[in-house]
């Protein structure tokens, strides 16, 4: 298979097409791609206040990467002159291949000859986003933000371009280091294109949203290389319904199969699975702040009696499970809360210590330091335009401490996503801890 080297990481790219090409060029001046950028239009001059080629073969240069904004039976013959000039691959964004009907499917081998060896992603896609190097293939607006120099990230790819354009605008301190959509995967696939990025070293985290497996011995590569590098996957896998089924053989040509069959095949392969969007990316932002955890004895702490009993119902059915404290883990933990407080796991410890810094730190240090795999505090903020939020600062900065102290992994978990602020969870989890 082609090297997706170019593509992916793009000194310079090719933006050919009107309106479409013309977001891709203005989404990399806003990100502030530093690369060459050759918009390609037959008619204009000038796109977005840079100089326009006439056609592909006027470029100064064979670009790393372009993105063919132009009708399906014109980006054919685009992807033709691109591949015979040496460019480093093309995202395809026109639809009516494979998708959608005979003459479609026709087309679609048609572009796959035409690549020969030059890599494409689609088509039917909206494309890529390198938040590391600023590079964006990609036609639309987007919500994320270009990591800074010495940061990673987690890299999502999926076969649906609008749920990518979603996962951008995730409000939930998950780091971006890519996105990428692969539309009908008629040349490159999801699998490969997973299996590169996973050389990145910016990248810690994979996730995949998968209506269809593009390769089953791909994947099952891409297991094996995940697991020598230490990088874990989480996959979100669709079809279970028919309906399910019949829209993903229409949306991106491929075959969503057996869910029980996808599940066995992923659970083997070693593949994290997730069943909803909100426990999709809060596990990758578990999995890139601490990788995956090294088992399954939890403590949980909170100030309310109901949240511990929400915390004591959530493990139900599930391998986590909050053990209880032997008598001389209760003592210590009892010795700082006092004796008015019915230590146990999950912990109510009340509102005795509440808004005292080394009080809270002391008993948080006494849970934490008892050796748990993970630790959670329940600490939903206040209204941020109506309340003040500094006695609830004080809990976190506590809890934060008193990890650090025992050098233990734990979280701060808000009961609901509104409650705890984006910028909060950003700059903790640039401390190497994490909001859920």
């Amino acid at each position: 298979m082609p090297s997706l080297e170019r593509l992916l990481r793009p000194r310079s790219i090719a933006a050919i097409g009107g309106i479409y090409a013309s977001r891709v060029i203005e989404q990399c001046q806003k990100m502030g791609y530093a690369g060459e950028i050759w918009p390609v239009h037959p008619h204009k001059t000038e796109v977005a206040g840079l100089p326009a080629y006439a056609s592909i073969e006027d470029l100064p240069d064979s670009p790393d990467a372009a993105f063919i904004g132009i009708n399906r039976e014109l980006t054919i013959e685009a992807v033709q002159i691109l591949c015979r000039i040496g460019a480093g691959g093309a995202v395809c964004y026109a639809s009516g291949f494979l998708e959608a009907d005979a003459i479609g499917a026709e087309l679609q081998t048609r572009l796959v000859d035409a690549a020969g060896d030059m890599p494409i992603i689609g088509p039917n896609c909206y494309g890529l986003i390198n938040y590391a190097d600023a590079a964006l293939l990609w036609p639309d607006q987007q919500g994320g933000r270009r990591l800074e120099k010495g940061q990673s990230g987690v890299a999502i790819i999926t076969q649906s371009s609008n749920i990518a354009i979603n996962f951008t605008m995730q409000t939930r301190g998950l780091p971006l280091a890519f996105v990428g959509t692969v539309g009908n995967q008629a040349q490159v696939g999801m699998s490969q294109l997973a299996s590169s990025l996973l050389d990145d070293q910016r990248i810690t985290t994979l996730g995949l949203h998968i209506e269809g497996f593009d390769s089953i011995e791909g994947m099952e590569r891409l297991a094996l290389k995940a697991r020598s590098l230490g990088k874990p996957i989480v996959v979100f896998k669709v079809g279970r319904s028919e309906q399910a089924q019949a829209v993903t053989l229409s949306h991106t040509a491929s075959l969503a199969g057996s869910q029980a069959a996808a599940n066995a095949f992923l659970s083997r392969n070693g593949f994290g699975q997730a069943h909803s969007i909100p426990v999709f990316l809060e596990a990758l932002k578990l999995l890139h702040t601490y990788g995956p955890l090294e088992g399954y004895r939890f403590s949980s702490m909170s100030c309310s009696g109901g949240e511990a009993s929400i915390m004591a119902d959530a493990a139900v059915g599930r391998k986590v499970y909050f053990p209880g404290l032997d008598e001389s883990h209760r003592k210590s933990v009892e010795a700082v809360v006092g004796p008015r407080v019915t230590v146990s796991n999950p912990l109510d410890y009340h509102t005795y210590c509440w808004g005292q810094r080394d009080t809270l730190q002391a008993a948080y240090a006494a849970m934490t330091g008892i050796g748990f795999d993970f630790n959670l505090l329940i600490l939903d903020f206040p209204h941020p335009a109506r309340c003040e939020s500094w006695e609830w600062m004080i809990a976190a900065e506590a809890f934060a401490a008193a990890l650090q102290e025992n050098r233990a992994k734990g979280a701060l978990v808000a009961s609901m996503a509104e409650n705890i602020s984006e910028r909060y969870s950003e700059a903790l989890i640039q401390k190497g801890n994490v909001c859920l």
